[in-house]
């Protein structure tokens, strides 16, 4: 699995991440902040949130990013995960990344037979700085 993972965050550098939040105490909003610093390009994607975040446009769905999306980072619980991969093979993205805490059998399944990637229950950011060591 780490090969593989490795192999993820070394080819991919354009990450949607759904569900950030524009709090700077919040999880989701940290994580992202180490994947620009780290050299990624981040989409937020909250439909809450009007205004940049990290000094980045928010949209409201995957759908609506006017580029191509790798790499679908999700910050959502669970349920939600088969709406977001859905979006995920829509937008034509390459891989989903469930967080740690976020798991969806039947939404993996599906995104494996589309024939996306899925990463699940880990976090990007542990797992880029344990791998990649930036």
């Amino acid at each position: 699995m780490d090969a593989d993972i490795k192999a993820i965050l070394t080819k991919y550098k354009n990450i949607a991440v759904v569900g950030l939040s524009p709090d700077p105490a919040k999880p989701s909003h940290g994580v992202a902040a180490y994947l620009k610093r780290a050299g990624y390009r981040i989409f937020p994607v909250n439909p809450a949130c009007d205004r940049e975040i990290l000094g980045e446009p928010c949209y409201a769905s995957l759908e609506q990013i006017p580029e191509p999306v790798e790499i679908v980072d999700v910050f959502r619980r669970s349920e939600f995960v088969p709406e977001v991969v859905e979006q995920a093979i829509a937008k034509g993205a390459k891989v989903v990344w469930m967080q740690e805490g976020v798991e969806h059998e039947g939404a993996a399944t599906r995104a494996v037979q589309a024939g996306l990637d899925v990463v699940m229950d880990r976090c990007i950011l542990k797992e880029h700085s344990r791998l990649l060591g930036r």
